[in-house]
């Protein structure tokens, strides 16, 4: 995997370079030169040498990134049946969507509240008249489960001696017990919530917050991300951002952008020598 993500970004930089300086080169000696390119950047992996360097803390988004936010309604499956999906984009979806309005309309309300209001409208969307599933539903959302890569990839952060931290919308009480349920709570320097600046992302004292509660530049900073909007706007602020693109999102038209795009935090070791 590391291996094709590196060839990919040779070819990225030859066709920057091909464009800057107006070169048309023979395909037998740009296949020749892209080979040899990419050699190097093996050669260089090896050695340790990675793509990013002066960090000093790792950031995790929290929902979708660390934890799976579908799998709350996945363990009511017995429940939904066919209708488990669409609850699922649905809740997200309007989620994210009341924390942006809330924040435009100067309302804010946690992530408690917008998670269950979130939760009324798809229920009633979908027709779905079940008080008990409701409780059900927002009691699993305090449990959620962690990626099976987050533990021990956190663990070769703390080891390169970086600085791990949470950067969420979520409320302190629901991050609280989502890492408590996977068992993370050791490997984490801090845990940060906007509730402590009273907007949500992507408003940039959300990612302020960080850079003051860590004491370091922004570009001392790795911000990783599950949501597309999310890492832009991280990266607008002027951090370094990894976009962990679980969910095969098409990128945004948004000012920033992330410098890195990986499938599952598996990658991110490697991209910070740890």
């Amino acid at each position: 995997m590391r291996a094709v993500f590196v060839f990919f970004v040779c070819i990225a930089q030859y066709r920057l370079r091909r464009f800057a300086a107006g070169m048309h080169m023979h395909p037998q000696r740009r296949e020749r030169w892209l080979w040899f390119r990419c050699k190097q950047e093996r050669e260089q992996t090896k050695m340790g040498v990675t793509r990013f360097s002066g960090i000093r803390a790792c950031v995790f988004d929290a929902y979708g990134t660390l934890f799976d936010y579908a799998s709350a309604a996945a363990r009511c499956r017995d429940v939904l049946g066919d209708r488990l999906d669409r609850l699922n984009a649905l809740w997200r979806d309007k989620q994210l969507q009341y924390t942006w309005l809330r924040t435009l309309q100067g309302r804010h309300a946690d992530f408690w509240q917008v998670t269950g209001e979130a939760l009324d409208f798809v229920l009633e969307t979908l027709e779905i008249r079940d008080a008990a599933l409701r409780d059900r539903l927002m009691n699993l959302y305090l449990t959620l489960d962690a990626f099976p890569e987050v533990p021990a990839v956190l663990e070769h952060v703390k080891k390169a001696g970086l600085k791990t931290a949470i950067l969420s919308n979520g409320s302190p009480a629901m991050l609280q017990a989502a890492i408590k349920h996977a068992g993370i709570e050791h490997l984490l320097d801090e845990v940060l919530s906007v509730e402590d600046v009273g907007v949500y992302k992507p408003h940039p004292k959300v990612y302020q917050l960080a850079v003051d509660r860590l004491g370091l530049a922004p570009q001392q900073i790795v911000f990783q991300s599950s949501n597309a909007w999310d890492a832009y706007a991280a990266s607008a602020f002027g951090m370094r951002v990894v976009w962990c693109n679980r969910y095969g999102q098409r990128p945004e038209r948004l000012p920033g952008k992330p410098d890195c795009e990986i499938r599952s935090l598996t990658e991110l070791p490697a991209l910070i020598g740890a």
